[in-house]
């Protein structure tokens, strides 16, 4: 019988080679942007024993906006990073580089509101891998611990892999495609992200649930009947989908 060790390196070996494959599937199918990085924040908290992650990605305009995040307060911290134009995610597609931060509270100077704001949460840790492809840079993936230790290592750059394969997935259309039709993907993303939000609201104010277990249920329902995330929202706000609020199986999470 196999110690908990090797149970959980196996499960995190294949939860990578499956998070690997679904990436590299959007090089030769359609996909559905909003939901591949939806299930690449989610495979992040799951593979590098961080706390929380959210993701920026740029519209057309190069301004960058929330398009994942695996909990609703670290969607609001991503939003006031924006706002606030300072962070480390903001700094990762700045520079194009890996950046983290072991204790969020002594970077009071780095991040004056970012910072204070993030361990007010209970963060204490971030680790910002940006979204890039040689010298473009499209946004970046924002990972957050309780305790004093960013991500290191090997998985800093695992993390860097994936997001690497995300970008490529995103953009590889160039090749293909004139350069304004793979704004208009991206675009098409961010009006999407609106409507999800949308059917969170939805579901939140009818059920008298939280923003989070709302975007469970959105998220289980897309999975379990194989629809595209985006349609379930759209569905959901038409009034034609209640999808169930059961708390899930552990394989539904």
């Amino acid at each position: 019988m196999r110690d908990s060790h090797e149970l959980a390196t196996s499960s995190r070996t294949t939860t990578l080679a499956d998070t690997f494959v679904l990436l590299a599937d959007t090089l030769v199918d359609d996909y559905d942007v909003v939901d591949l990085l939806d299930h690449l924040v989610m495979a992040c908290v799951d593979l590098f024993g961080v706390s929380a992650v959210g993701l920026l990605l740029e519209d057309q305009r190069g301004r960058l906006t929330v398009m994942a995040a695996s909990s609703e307060e670290t969607r609001l911290l991503e939003l006031f990073q924006l706002q606030t134009n300072e962070g480390p995610c903001l700094d990762a597609v700045r520079t194009g580089e890996v950046v983290t931060s072991d204790d969020l509270e002594s970077d009071s100077t780095r991040w004056p509101r970012f910072g204070p704001a993030a361990v007010e949460i209970g963060y204490r840790s971030v680790t910002a891998v940006p979204l890039r492809l040689r010298g473009q840079r499209i946004g970046a993936l924002n990972m957050f611990g309780t305790g004093h230790s960013s991500v290191t290592g090997n998985d800093r750059r695992l993390a860097q892999a994936l997001a690497d394969v995300a970008t490529i997935g995103i953009l590889q259309r160039r090749s293909i495609h004139q350069s304004n039709l793979v704004a208009e993907q991206l675009q098409h993303a961010l009006d999407s992200r609106v409507v999800i939000e949308q059917a969170k609201g939805v579901l939140a104010e009818r059920h008298s649930v939280g923003m989070d277990e709302a975007f469970t249920a959105l998220r289980r329902h897309s999975r379990n009947n194989n629809l595209k995330l985006t349609d379930v929202a759209l569905a959901v706000v038409r009034g034609e989908l209640a999808p169930d609020l059961a708390h899930p199986r552990p394989d539904d999470a």
